[in-house]
């Protein structure tokens, strides 16, 4: 048992529950991060899909041409190969016939020529588009780092502030009964970061419900720990402890 009388040990758990409430609020925060830089990272990446999109059509277009020139080397040597079998023929009939097979060979070959010349166009307009927003998304990089930066620093300074209370946190444990400290703790984890409350306007600080005069008068007291009947908080009156810490 602490030596400590019920005005001293609740004084102690107020001023303890004034860093553990930052400190819940800390690592409330600090849980926050994480999600807020996944987010980021998102949305910058969706601002990247358009320039993604263009690149993947440049590439497709260069890819597309690259079948079609060798589409065309085939129609060069095929031209070429018969054009040879010309001399070889004998007859009026077979050269007029191998001569229509040239023709038809230009033709496919004229219009792979055409499209390739799409493909330069095409790439040229896709080019354009993709420098233009290229420059969007090196802006929207350079708002997108400094966002990042910020919330990584934000993190490393709640560890800091985190850390620094853990340090000092023992002391403001001494002299606390080791019974009352645990109640203490488990209604913290419990009651969402507030174990010790004041009784304000005759009801409970923490969730408000109406105090029975005797209840009070207990607490005025303060011969025992007295709790809340609904909410099971450690109750006590400001203005004693105040007094205690003046």
């Amino acid at each position: 048992m602490s030596d400590l009388n019920v005005l001293e040990q609740i004084t102690k758990l107020v001023k303890l529950q004034e860093g553990d409430t930052e400190l819940y609020n800390l690592k409330k925060e600090q849980e926050e991060k994480p999600d807020l830089i996944k987010r980021l990272d998102e949305e910058f990446e969706s601002k990247k899909a358009r320039l993604n999109k263009l690149e993947a059509d440049f590439k497709t277009i260069q890819v597309e041409r690259g079948t079609m020139e060798g589409d065309l080397a085939q129609k060069e040597s095929e031209i070429s190969k018969n054009e040879t079998q010309l001399s070889q023929i004998k007859t009026n009939k077979e050269y007029t016939a191998k001569i229509g097979e040239i023709e038809g060979i230009k033709a496919d070959k004229s219009l792979i020529e055409e499209k390739i010349l799409q493909t330069y166009d095409r790439a040229d307009e896709v080019k354009a588009l993709m420098e233009q927003e290229r420059q969007v998304v090196e802006q929207e990089q350079k708002t997108y780092q400094d966002q990042r930066q910020e919330l990584e620093a934000q993190v490393k300074d709640l560890e800091g502030r985190i850390e620094a209370f853990h340090a000092k946190r023992g002391a403001l444990l001494e002299g606390i009964d080791k019974v009352l400290l645990e109640r203490y703790e488990k209604l913290l984890f419990n009651r969402g970061g507030m174990a010790v409350v004041p009784v304000v306007d005759n009801s409970c600080g923490g969730c408000h419900m109406h105090l029975p005069p005797q209840k009070i008068n207990e607490v005025r007291m303060k011969k025992e720990i007295i709790t809340c009947e609904i909410c099971a908080r450690i109750l006590y009156i400001e203005d004693d402890v105040k007094s205690e810490t003046a």
